[in-house]
């Protein structure tokens, strides 16, 4: 049995549909990098908008971060968000900031009013695929609070 197929009419750099290759170019460059994201979850926070806050925030949320005496854990969106409500945080002084795909990494103070100390913070967020900040990592200069009780 001797089956013959048709040759394809196509050419090898014909198969791809040039209007579809640059749609999916345009969607990609309008997509917004982790960084921005970072960047506009901070500022709405800020801005004290934590409707916007929470719609950067992923459901599933992971947050680490040093508490006055023990570590502050979040592992839901909802109950992080309504923490952010009631901290009444300082407005953050940028140092640096910095991004590895989809990882956002800030350098900076916090001047707080009571006690009146500033103190130096890395922060570590992770964007997933959605966009969404999915993880939280903080670390912290202690000292200055240390130093304010003597």
């Amino acid at each position: 049995m001797n089956i013959k197929f048709p040759k394809s009419k196509v050419e090898p750099n014909e198969i791809l549909n040039p209007i579809l290759l640059k749609e999916c170019y345009a969607k990609n460059e309008s997509a917004k990098s982790a960084k921005e994201i970072v960047m506009e979850f901070i500022g709405a926070l800020e801005r004290k908008d934590f409707k916007t806050v929470r719609s950067y925030i992923n459901d599933n949320i992971s947050v680490l971060a040093p508490g006055p005496v023990e570590l502050t854990t979040f592992n839901s969106a909802e109950p992080f968000t309504t923490y952010l409500e009631h901290a009444n945080l300082p407005k953050l002084e940028i140092k640096k900031e910095f991004a590895d795909s989809n990882d956002v990494y800030l350098l900076y103070e916090m001047n707080y009013h009571e006690p009146p100390v500033t103190t130096f913070v890395c922060g570590w967020f992770h964007v997933n695929d959605d966009g969404k900040i999915s993880s939280l990592r903080f670390i912290l200069d202690p000292r200055p609070f240390f130093q304010h009780r003597k």
